[in-house]
């Protein structure tokens, strides 16, 4: 069953651009928001000391964020007609197996291509005046600008139209996506 949700809008880009900021914000306007999963993940593997992390067990660690995803998405799929905001999507799955030569299962990639999201994706670009890293965010500067370019070709490849979000005050970053949906 293949399904396409236009009210499902995906937020993505490369880490520490300021994506959570602005679905931070886009959640005090009312908007539904559905959080990112990779660092609920990275949270739960570090807490109980697991290996399914993406400086350790790579493969795990695409598999859970993939099984994730699809739960997220499954989760409020039939809920509503509200418009909702996802820090990242399933695709992003599809971009970090690329990026470090994961073959997703058959089984599991066509059942993720099946939840589909409106066709509209929009895209923060790296922000160098921003980027920090942390305990769950370990990436340097020079694979965020990697992570963005490989995500853009990742969701144009997979039937997406990405919008690129300028840079800039996340009020004016709000309101460009306000005014693209």
């Amino acid at each position: 069953m293949n399904t396409r949700k236009n009210n499902f809008y995906v937020i993505t880009g490369g880490p520490g651009v300021g994506k959570t900021t602005l679905i931070d914000a886009l959640k005090s306007k009312g908007y539904s928001t559905v959080a990112e999963d990779a660092r609920s993940i990275i949270k739960q593997q570090i807490l109980k000391r697991g290996d399914a992390l993406p400086w350790k067990n790579k493969d795990l660690y695409a598999l859970l964020l993939l099984n994730a995803s699809v739960k997220s998405y499954q989760a409020i799929s039939n809920k509503n007609d509200n418009i909702y905001f996802f820090d990242r999507g399933i695709v992003d799955t599809f971009c970090y197996a690329k990026m470090i030569n994961f073959k997703i299962p058959t089984e599991m990639l066509q059942n993720a291509k099946n939840h589909k999201y409106n066709s509209t994706v929009f895209i923060l670009p790296p922000w160098a005046q921003i980027y920090t890293t942390d305990d769950e965010r370990k990436q340097t500067w020079e694979e965020a600008l990697y992570t963005f370019e490989i995500m853009k070709k990742t969701y144009f490849d997979n039937g997406y139209n990405v919008i690129e979000v300028p840079i800039g005050a996340v009020e004016l970053r709000v309101d460009f996506i306000l005014k693209h949906i």
